[in-house]
């Protein structure tokens, strides 16, 4: 019982951590279609706020390619489902939480909002492409899954022992 009520807690800890990016996500985006309709907004140094449509994927690759983008990203989105029942501890809980709830911000832009398929972009440092807090949320989550396989922790990070504590 105590391993079922574990899982369902980080379960739960992906949801909240997801949740809380699409509700972000969507409310950023929503701002920026309301505030931003008469042209972009300077910020501070080289960053401004810019309203885009990106019909692509990251970064503006592949434009155009909404109905195989749409696809492919619920694809994803299952695959980490699964993956997120399967998770353990706190750390990956919350990298999960950031992966799922940016890709399901920017695929309810393609599948609800009425842009064409489009993801709306707003944040422009000019020097870098224009994303959104969902692009962010799923760049923070690929970034700190690496930085813990590299650094080492969780399953990634332990070397087997014998039994008197060894390295195997």
């Amino acid at each position: 019982m105590t391993g079922d009520r574990s899982r369902a807690r980080r379960f739960g800890l992906i949801a909240a951590v997801a949740a809380l990016v699409v509700a972000a996500d969507q409310l950023t985006k929503t701002l920026a279609l309301d505030r931003l309709a008469d042209g972009p907004r300077e910020v501070f140094w080289t960053l401004r706020l810019n309203l885009e449509f990106n019909t692509g994927v990251a970064f503006s690759q592949a434009r155009g390619s909404t109905a195989v983008v749409t696809v492919v990203a619920l694809g994803v989105l299952a695959v980490l489902v699964v993956v997120a029942a399967r998770t353990r501890g706190v750390y990956s809980a919350v990298a999960l939480g950031l992966v799922i709830g940016g890709a399901m911000g920017n695929l309810v832009d393609r599948v609800v909002r009425d842009h064409g398929g489009a993801v709306i972009d707003f944040i422009d440092f000019r020097w870098f492409p224009v994303f959104n807090v969902a692009d962010a949320a799923v760049t923070i989550g690929v970034v700190l899954v690496i930085a813990r396989s590299v650094l080492g922790g969780g399953a990634a990070g332990r070397t087997a022992t014998t039994g008197d504590g060894s390295p195997s």
